[in-house]
């Protein structure tokens, strides 16, 4: 366009002059004012530029992943998802049509109803909302519990979305509602009169709401607000609000080579509170307030990719009147050894992270209302890794850690109030996880030495492989073990897809943990050490594609059919059998 009116200019000024050359006697152009209006023509320099840096994101997809116990859209504790590093895509074949909206049923052995839907819609004017909900209880108790062992969990949310000028921005409201019984009895001989008084039930619900702004061609890339509110069937209550935002700084005006610097700021607030505390009527009480500064530099040399940051963390507990202030050096570096088949990565960094009774009920939901909950300090985490590719079909990735942390979180089982003939204790009526059934939380000084192995292999375009296994060493300040701590975690997966076929396949083991046995009745001393026997768990869950709209789905989980325990006294269940069908659609 610029090139278009140059020379338009360059013509009406030729034409002008010979124009007075033929007709000066007859001059009558008289001065006006022209106004020329075009439409906005960017430049590509005017565009935002995307920070390309595939590898220093790589490093987030290639840490040490702990597997995570979730369920599966199956009613077992025994179906595990864990989060790999590169994992890779295999060949899907024939192209399906996408649906905005799908609706999922099933049912299984154990009762178990199994509901899911997803709802999505996108008007003209760039906005769009979406609603989704799931569905997933057991009604069976699993044998040999003697109290009722069944669960329910359900989630339910909705969005909108907006599209501006200048930026986006998106609300969220999530809820959640989960039960889970506390059947874990300790092996002590309990009266049937007194396991028929314990009401062993709780229910968690969860309220959060969601806002996100994302900036276009801004200092501010994008900003987060979160507020939620957690509490339980004993009225304990939890609100956490957290506020993050993203800042982009050029340094062009310094130099042309040199890129933005990044700063990522947050502001974090919690409180909660517990009625009781295992050990007397007094109730527990925490808050604290967190301030996170984490400027960070990205820089490339000969091939290497480097980030150079700093975090700088407050922390102020208004419970204790305590304030602490921590600078951690956030530093990385990652390139090729050997060109298109060996990387080589390494860093150093650390944290501090605030546990939230919420986080504790997720990973283990077994836990009593009466938590004492602090922050745990990752004074530094030093790593160094390899990752690349043997051929064009098998990739790795191998790492080596040593994390040092200030009150890291262990659960240990709590002692109970009841000799097995008894409900009530000095007057006090025994609420449900006061039987030995529950677990508290104990905070150590835990250094963890870590290797983690992962190979992807793609054995043809409908099928790929993949195995991924860590192990941990532990050194701990007072702790006489690693309580619920594995040492080794291994699994391996499979995918296949072919035609209208589909089909997965994981493997998990976990070896020994250790718990804590006790001499008599609460408050006691330790008696000893109990051993959780190491495990495998299989599952196969596959289906077949009718159409693009229909399908039909089967899940096999703990196919061996083991009876093993996630954490003391809580057996799993057996072999299940999911099966149901999946409909897919648009408005």
């Amino acid at each position: 366009m610029k090139k278009g009116f140059t020379l338009f200019l360059i013509c009406f000024v030729f034409l002008s002059l010979n124009a007075q050359k033929k007709e000066q006697a007859k001059d009558t152009v008289k001065t006006e004012v022209v106004n020329i209006i075009t439409k906005y023509n960017p430049k590509i320099a005017d565009a935002k530029k995307i920070k390309k840096n595939p590898k220093i994101k790589l490093l987030q997809k290639n840490e040490k992943k702990k597997l995570e116990y979730s369920i599966f859209s199956a009613p077992v504790a025994s179906t595990f998802i864990p989060k790999s590093g590169v994992v890779k895509g295999i060949d899907v074949g024939v192209k399906e049509r996408i649906y905005k909206n799908y609706l999922a049923a099933g049912f299984g052995n154990y009762k178990t109803p199994y509901f899911e839907t997803y709802l999505h819609h996108s008007a003209r004017f760039k906005n769009e909302f979406g609603f989704n909900a799931k569905y997933l209880a057991s009604q069976d108790n699993i044998r040999s519990s003697v109290l009722n062992s069944n669960f329910s969990n359900f989630n339910i949310g909705a969005f909108y979305k907006q599209q501006d000028r200048y930026f986006d921005w998106k609300v969220s409201l999530n809820s959640e509602r989960n039960l889970y019984n506390w059947y874990g009895l300790p092996d002590i001989i309990f009266t049937e009169p007194t396991t028929n008084f314990i009401n062993e039930e709780q229910v968690y619900n969860y309220f959060e709401l969601n806002g996100e702004f994302n900036f276009v061609d801004s200092y501010i890339d994008y900003g987060k607000i979160k507020t939620s509110y957690f509490t339980d069937r004993f009225n304990s209550s939890e609100i956490l609000a957290e506020f993050d935002v993203k800042l982009d700084i050029p340094l062009s005006f310094l130099s042309q080579e040199l890129n933005a610097i990044t700063i990522k700021n947050s502001v974090e607030f919690l409180k909660g509170e517990f009625k009781n505390s295992y050990k007397d009527f007094n109730p527990i009480k925490y808050s604290t307030t967190t301030i996170n500064l984490n400027p960070y530099y990205k820089m490339s040399f000969k091939n290497f990719n480097f980030k150079t940051g700093l975090k700088t963390i407050a922390s102020l507990d208004s419970e204790n009147n305590a304030t602490n202030i921590f600078i951690i050096p956030d530093l990385f570096a990652q390139g090729p050894i050997i060109k298109q088949y060996l990387n080589i990565y390494a860093g150093i960094s650390g944290d501090l992270n605030t546990n939230t009774y919420k986080s504790f009920t997720e990973e283990n939901p077994y836990v009593s209302p009466t938590l004492f909950i602090t922050q745990t300090f990752e004074k530094s985490n030093l790593f160094i890794g390899f990752n690349g590719k043997v051929n064009s079909n098998i990739s790795f990735n191998i790492k080596a850690s040593s994390i040092t942390e200030e009150d890291k979180p262990l659960f240990l089982r709590n002692a109970s109030k009841s000799d097995g003939t008894n409900n009530i204790v000095n007057g006090h009526t025994l609420k449900g996880y006061e039987y030995g059934n529950s677990f508290n939380v104990y905070y150590d000084d835990v250094k963890t030495t870590s290797l983690f192995t992962e190979i992807e292999y793609d054995f043809s375009k409908n099928l790929s492989l993949g195995i991924q296994g860590t192990y941990n060493m532990y050194t701990l300040e007072n702790a006489l073990e690693n309580w619920n701590l594995p040492t080794i975690e291994a699994s391996f997966s499979s995918k296949y897809k072919k035609n209208k076929w589909f089909a997965t396949a994981n493997i998990f083991y976990v070896n020994e943990r250790k718990d804590a046995i006790y001499n008599g009745q609460f408050p006691t001393s330790f008696k000893g050490i109990k051993t959780l026997n190491s495990f495998v768990d299989v599952n196969l869950n596959g289906g077949y594609h009718f159409n693009d709209k229909f399908s039909a789905f089967l899940k096999l989980n703990n196919i061996l059919n083991t009876d093993y325990q996630r954490f003391a006294n809580f057996n799993t269940q057996g072999f299940q059998v999911l099966g149901g069908i999946t409909y897919k659609f648009d408005f």
